[in-house]
């Protein structure tokens, strides 16, 4: 398989050329059928594989054949529970080109929240990853009343003991009964609802975002005016497929131009499939780049003095000479330095991101200061985006020839926004969706006269975009002073030794802040103190909340006295998915961390 990149064959597919999202997968296996589509691992062989866009489309009508079998209808919806494969992508695109309704659902989600969105969009197929994932959802899967089949892509111990459970061997055709079929995409028309996807949200029941193949296919299109992407382009792939930045920037704008997407193995085999698969593309969250800036520190701090002072002086020289590139500085006589800079440090850190990288986007949670000067600095070439999922998702994006790691970048073409007299942004695009499903009321409350209300408080200068906090995420003291938390939590997760931070506060007369810290960093910082790291009710002595008070401090002090943190309390146990203090999108449950820590709050904050 190659990729072939003469001009007729490098061309991008359009909106209207694909019409829909099953139509776009029919145009890229006609333009290049023999190119790359995806690298994968093969766990039982040991190695990577490939496969292509012809082979593609072969795995899809085997999928399609067994969805007809169930004798479902266009319109009606399916739902995938895998993690990130080629399996997702052809059960995807089979149920789209039947005119289907795709739900993607996140593998590690509460069953709880799996049953509500089932009974909620009354889907009639589950597809899930295995025995683990149906252990958990056996007991209450009855209560999916829709469902009429679920297909397990990894034999279950007791899926003869249910009805409605098929292996995918057993479900699928093999190939000489899908041998002469050809990909079928029903006609259906490009503002017709092509997925419903449920936001994590933080507190409450998800809701249900309705998108049209036109709504996706139009973000990734304009998306390609941000990244010119093409088919010699390679994407590793580890976000989920169930978030929209993933499905959007990771998979179709790749399929719209022809590039090669390889799946990562997992995000802790990241670092090692970087270095194997040596991408040109990725499409990140903040929170990759800020685990990597940890282990950085850490190992830096192992180094003798000098070799400190050379990576700090690189990374400095290479942030001036970033922003001497983008006008916002003169030249300096030390970027006569960056050559010699670069080779003996940054292209060492570029080594271990595979040193191919020619664009990472950011998106899914701001992106700090801190994390943006040490990557930009060292030379990746790194732009954030925003969006939400209720606009498909992307609404703006740094270009790399007009790059502010500060803001959001410059909408993207056929968006207006505006902002209101209470500093939030309102937007219109060709991307916004058609609705919460079943909600009205909810749609109703975000969709007013044609217009979506982000919930993000915005600035735009100088035709950039600049989020400045979420409209209800406010802390307001017992005085009055109202005090935006997640700026504060950024500026103390700079300090390596905070793995996690969250500020508290309202109603009270002081801020305080819950802290997760970073292991290695803590048995350090405990030695300095003299004290024992392996004994938590170390973390309550007075002592070590004095210097951890004053940590905290040295980060916040461009703060206003306000908006210092007075107490702290550490854990070592992080908040993650799995013991329900974080969404699926890595965004902290704020009232249940509150819950789960009541006797911490009631004891930072006694006698007042």
């Amino acid at each position: 398989m190659t990729n072939n990149t003469s001009p007729s064959a490098s061309s991008v597919i359009t909106p209207e050329e694909a019409g829909t999202l099953a139509g776009l997968l029919r145009e890229r296996i006609k333009r290049t059928p023999e190119n790359t589509a995806y690298r994968y691992y093969l766990n039982h062989e040991n190695r990577w594989a490939k496969l292509s866009w012809r082979e593609l489309g072969r795995r899809v009508i085997k999928w399609q054949i067994a969805l007809r079998s169930e004798g479902l209808q266009p319109g009606e919806r399916v739902a995938i529970m895998l993690r990130n494969s080629v399996q997702w992508v052809a059960f995807e695109q089979a149920a789209l080109g039947l005119g289907l309704v795709v739900v993607p659902l996140y593998v590690n989600d509460r069953p709880d929240n799996i049953l509500y969105i089932l009974q909620d969009t009354d889907a009639k197929v589950l597809l899930l990853e295995g025995r683990e994932q149906w252990n958990q959802l056996s007991p209450i899967i009855d209560e999916a009343k829709g469902l009429t089949r679920v297909v397990s892509l990894h034999p279950v111990i007791n899926e003869q003991s249910h009805p409605l459970v098929r292996a995918k061997e057993a479900w699928l055709p093999s190939d000489v009964m899908a041998s002469g079929e050809t990909v079928e995409t029903v006609d259906v028309d490009s503002d017709s609802l092509a997925t419903i996807v449920y936001t994590s949200g933080t507190s409450g029941r998800p809701k249900g975002v309705m998108l049209s193949h036109h709504n996706i296919l139009w973000n990734a299109h304009a998306g390609l005016d941000v990244v010119a992407i093409n088919q010699d382009d390679l994407f590793l792939s580890f976000l989920p497929l169930s978030h929209m930045f993933e499905r959007t920037a990771g998979y179709y704008l790749p399929m719209m131009s022809g590039a090669t997407v390889a799946y990562s193995r997992s995000v802790t085999l990241l670092a090692e499939d970087l270095v194997i698969i040596k991408p040109t593309v990725l499409v990140s969250v903040p929170r990759i780049f800020e685990r990597v800036q940890g282990k950085i520190v850490v190992q830096l701090e192992q180094r003798p003095p000098l070799a400190q002072k050379l990576f700090h002086t690189a990374m400095e020289v290479g942030w001036d000479y970033f922003n001497y590139e983008q006008g916002r500085s003169e030249w300096k006589p030390m970027f006569l330095l960056w050559p010699l800079l670069k080779k003996l440090v940054a292209d060492k850190v570029m080594a271990k991101l595979g040193g191919r990288i020619r664009v990472t986007v950011c998106g899914g949670a701001p992106l700090s200061d801190g994390v943006a000067k040490m990557f930009i600095g060292l030379g990746l070439p790194m732009v954030q985006g925003y969006g939400l999922t209720e606009t498909s998702p992307v609404i703006s994006c740094n270009r790399i020839e007009k790059n502010d790691p500060l803001s959001v970048g410059p909408l993207l073409k056929d968006v207006e926004a505006r902002i209101t007299e209470e500093g939030e942004l309102i937007i219109r695009s060709p991307g916004v969706m058609h609705g919460y499903w079943n909600n009205p009321e909810g749609t109703a409350e975000v969709i007013k006269g044609g217009w979506f209300h982000t919930g993000d408080k915005a600035e735009i200068r100088n035709g950039m975009l600049y989020i400045t906090g979420r409209l209800k995420d406010i802390i307001v003291l017992s005085n009055g002073e109202k005090v935006p938390p997640s700026d504060m939590e950024l500026a103390i997760a700079q300090d390596p030794l905070f793995e996690q931070v969250m500020i508290i506060g309202e109603g009270r007369p002081y801020l305080a802040a819950l802290l997760v810290l970073e292991p290695e960093q803590w048995q350090r910082f405990a030695k300095r103190l003299g004290v024992a790291h392996d004994d938590a009710a170390v973390l309550q002595s007075a002592a070590v909340e004095k210097a951890l008070v004053k940590r905290v401090g040295a980060m916040l002090k461009d703060f206003p006295g306000y908006a210092q943190v007075r107490r702290v309390c550490a854990k070592l146990e992080p908040w993650s998915i799995e013991n329900e203090m974080q969404t699926p999108t890595l965004k902290l449950k704020r009232n249940r961390i509150l819950e789960h820590q009541a006797d911490d709050v009631a004891r930072i904050y006694e006698g007042h």
